[in-house]
């Protein structure tokens, strides 16, 4: 099984966010154990640097990054990933670029704590705890 996980359960485990973080650290888990295959989109890569360098010291985010960097491919945004997700009926467009850089790398599942906004995205999207319970 192949999964993108989104920026939202990634910064859930970095920044250690109560009561997310306990799934997110299971989810990172089964990554660490070559258990799943997982991904990033590249957006996301650039947002939880970000989001991390105003929470953290530079040198903790660089370190968090390298670490996502080594655990996690990247899926590629290229000019098809965003002209599908402009025609797709998805309507946050970095909702739609994210699925569309899942669909690219041949992910089965989007990890997300925002399932709603997935609805008519090319690759389903499972909450934490819906995805893990294959696991269990």
């Amino acid at each position: 099984m192949k999964i993108l996980v989104d920026t939202n359960v990634v910064l859930d485990l970095l920044l250690d966010r109560s009561p997310f973080s306990d799934a997110a650290a299971r989810i990172f888990s089964l990554v660490e154990n070559s258990e799943v295959e997982a991904a990033l989109c590249a957006t996301a890569v650039t947002t939880i640097d970000y989001l991390l360098s105003r929470s953290l010291p530079r040198d903790a985010a660089k370190t968090a990054l390298q670490r996502l960097l080594e655990l996690f491919e990247i899926a590629p945004v290229n000019r098809s990933v965003l002209e599908e997700a402009l025609q797709s009926r998805m309507t946050d467009f970095e909702d739609a670029v994210l699925s569309h850089a899942a669909n690219l790398v041949g992910a089965t599942a989007i990890v997300t704590r925002n399932t709603k906004d997935f609805r008519h995205s090319p690759v389903k999207a499972l909450d934490p705890p819906e995805f893990l319970s294959v696991f269990e």
